[in-house]
């Protein structure tokens, strides 16, 4: 039997890339999404993979989703936690909201999928973790405060999880992601993009599949005896 994938922002980007990568390699997916439903629906119909709408940073909604998945479908196998979102700004211009969407978003939302997922996997003596983390969160950006904060916790998230799941068959691990062919940075200016990847030594911007595949390896048995770790995928921008 297919092992069971459930991909946080997974309908879009490098999630989608890496819902449809996982469902390739034979696992059944669930791809949940926040808010649009047009392209989620067009993401269904183009890949057949379930899309399920709740909000992550939403800790009753996460549990229930869940339990709903588990009912559908079964026990969850396999966690990424890729969902996120920016409001970028500086310091002296950030509002609270903006710091606290940003953090419930991308960082909240590993503890209310793992809390709900984390269970079922010690009882069942198997686990996949995969957080996704960012460049930025290693090396810092410019008006990104909030992003850089959530994204570094979320490297320090993992590890203490992957000390915690180690003696149970659950591997707890990070990816970094640097910058990546997506709407979210299409959206930058294009005189700042261009500086962006004069920064990245491989001269281009990632493709969603080169992030996709190291998840691949990541939930793979292949990966067994690895966790806790962070694999950086940047293109040599930031060596860390």
């Amino acid at each position: 039997m297919s092992r069971l994938a459930l991909v946080t922002g997974g309908t879009r980007g490098i999630g989608e890339a890496i819902s449809v990568n996982l469902k390739e390699k034979g696992y059944q997916v669930v791809a949940n999404y926040g808010g649009n439903d047009a392209a989620a629906q067009a993401f269904t119909e183009r890949t057949g993979i379930t899309a399920l709408k709740f909000d992550v940073s939403d800790y009753d909604a996460v549990q229930s989703a869940v339990a709903q998945i588990e009912s559908d479908f079964g026990d969850i196998d396999v966690l990424v936690n890729n969902a996120g979102i920016t409001r970028d700004t500086t310091m002296h211009r950030m509002s609270f909201e903006q710091w606290d969407q940003v953090i419930q978003t991308n960082l909240a939302s590993c503890f209310n999928t793992c809390k709900a997922v984390i269970e079922k996997m010690r009882q069942n003596g198997f686990g996949r973790i995969v957080n996704v983390g960012s460049v930025n969160g290693q090396a810092g950006q410019y008006g990104q405060v909030n992003y850089a904060a959530a994204k570094s916790g979320i490297h320090g998230f993992t590890k203490a999880l992957a000390l915690e799941g180690a003696g149970k068959g659950i591997t707890v691990n990070a990816i970094a992601p640097g910058y990546v062919d997506t709407d979210m940075v299409r959206a930058v200016p294009e005189d700042v993009l261009k500086k962006i990847i004069a920064t990245i030594p491989v001269g281009r911007l990632g493709n969603p599949n080169d992030i996709a595949r190291s998840v691949l390896f990541l939930v793979s048995d292949d990966a067994g005896f690895i966790t806790g770790s962070t694999l950086s995928i940047n293109g040599g921008q930031h060596m860390y």
